[in-house]
């Protein structure tokens, strides 16, 4: 049921107002000298600019009543995602854009197709306006669970080096040398998102159940989905990070599993 069916629009002048804050970040930046105005600037800028162009998309890709153009767009979304990752994490010496991307094509379309097509019951289950968005969580979410996984494994590689070449020397292979870098990694991108589930609704109030409260549902109807979203990102970055770590960790070890990190 919903509570109130009149949205809300935010015109032009409310979004001047709402640039005050910009303005507050930037005055700061300035008095105190930390140099970054350029960067609110562009960010702003884009913020703007991509999300407009964003709507537009959304509005054409919200008529087609096909799977196809679905697809290919959450593809795009997942790509973009993973080429943010590589640009984030410093790792060169391991190539990892190939199975990071191919671990998240093949994991967030399992956890974004279970949850519109079994938990929220949509008809057909990739309808837009609930597998865009949902999937869309589930990437923005797990890219980081993803980035940080990455990060951790690489850096604990190199700083267990010593310990990890002792095992291979013993007669281990990459598997076994590099168990307890592999469990961490993995607990570092899991981390974010239980930590997540242990405030919501006490600390915060979570960005899907806060804009269809603003849309006027009924806030119980409001928090079923938001419990289901939580618990998605859980499922999402468990499998994502994974998958990622697990096809990532054999990149780090040559073909007689020597660790090629130095």
């Amino acid at each position: 049921m919903r509570m109130d069916q009149a949205l809300l629009e935010i015109g032009p002048s409310q979004l001047l107002v709402a640039l005050g804050f910009i303005v507050l970040g930037a005055a700061t930046s300035l008095v105190h000298g930390l140099g970054l105005e350029r960067d609110l600037f562009w960010g702003t800028l884009r913020t703007f600019a991509q999300l407009f162009v964003m709507g537009y998309v959304l509005t054409l890709i919200f008529r087609v009543r096909h799977p196809g153009p679905v697809l290919a767009f959450y593809g795009v979304m997942i790509l973009s995602a993973a080429w943010i990752i590589r640009s984030r994490v410093s790792e060169r010496a391991v190539a990892f854009f190939l199975p990071t991307l191919a671990s998240m094509l093949a994991g967030y379309f399992v956890i974004t197709y279970v949850v519109t097509a079994f938990v929220v019951g949509v008809q057909p289950w990739w309808r837009p306006q609930y597998f865009l968005p949902l999937g869309g969580m589930v990437i923005g979410n797990s890219m980081n669970a993803v980035a940080i996984a990455l990060e951790r494994l690489f850096g604990e590689l190199r700083r267990r080096r010593g310990d990890v070449e002792m095992l291979l020397s013993l007669g281990a292979d990459y598997k076994e040398a590099s168990a307890e870098t592999f469990r961490a990694a993995i607990k570092a991108g899991m981390i974010p998102s239980i930590n997540a589930m242990m405030g919501v609704g006490i600390v915060f109030l979570p960005g899907m159940m806060t804009g269809q409260i603003l849309a006027g549902a009924d806030p119980l109807v409001a928090i079923r989905y938001q419990i289901v979203v939580m618990l998605m990102l859980v499922g999402s970055t468990t499998l994502g990070t994974l998958l990622v770590v697990w096809l990532v960790r054999r990149r780090c070890f040559g073909p007689k599993h020597e660790l090629l990190l130095r």
